[in-house]
């Protein structure tokens, strides 16, 4: 599943890996509300790797959590859906707005396997310093390069390179920035 295979979505140990990943983020998010020191270790426990001074603000809604990797000093707000059945890395210093959702998995175009409960996923990359603007979606596969700024609303499909503004659905560049 991770390495991009097919696979069947509904298998039992698939699913009792999602709902250890659904607790730990219901936890984390009702822990966070009471006591934020009290919620750090809950997420360390959620995700597969995180870094120093990470903030991710819930709630937050994950397949499993394990295959997430958040980069040092980054800034998660309210809302990410982040669905990992492959690797999702976000880089160092990254702001993520609200409601941005990172999704790995695919289905099928052909009927019978989509019928069958095939699916797969693909990895989703995002670079250090990236800015996804708020209700964003970042499509499987896609890999966003460093300094670049994701516009609100935008759904990116393909590869992104560093240092530029992308808009819209399909996001496009609309800017080149000044890696200074």
């Amino acid at each position: 599943m991770v390495a991009g295979d097919l696979y069947i979505a509904d298998d039992p140990r698939i699913a009792a890996e999602g709902r250890r990943g659904i607790e730990l983020a219901a936890d984390y998010g009702t822990t966070y509300l009471e006591d934020r020191d009290a919620a750090r270790p809950i997420l360390q426990e959620l995700i597969g790797s995180l870094g120093e001074g990470v903030e991710v603000r819930p709630p937050l809604y994950v397949d499993y959590g394990t295959n997430v990797t958040i980069g040092k000093g980054t800034f998660i707000n309210f809302g990410l859906t982040a669905l990992d059945v492959a690797p999702i890395t976000i880089g160092r210093h990254c702001q993520i707005a609200t409601h941005v959702q990172l999704l790995t998995p695919w289905h099928p175009l052909e009927p019978t396997p989509r019928r069958d409960g095939l699916e797969s996923a693909s990895p989703i990359t995002i670079g250090d310093n990236v800015w996804i603007g708020g209700g964003a979606i970042v499509l499987p596969g896609v890999t966003i390069g460093d300094n670049s700024v994701v516009g609100a609303g935008s759904v990116v499909t393909k590869d992104v390179p560093a240092n530029v503004v992308l808009v819209g659905n399909p996001a496009r560049v609309v800017r080149q920035l000044d890696a200074e």
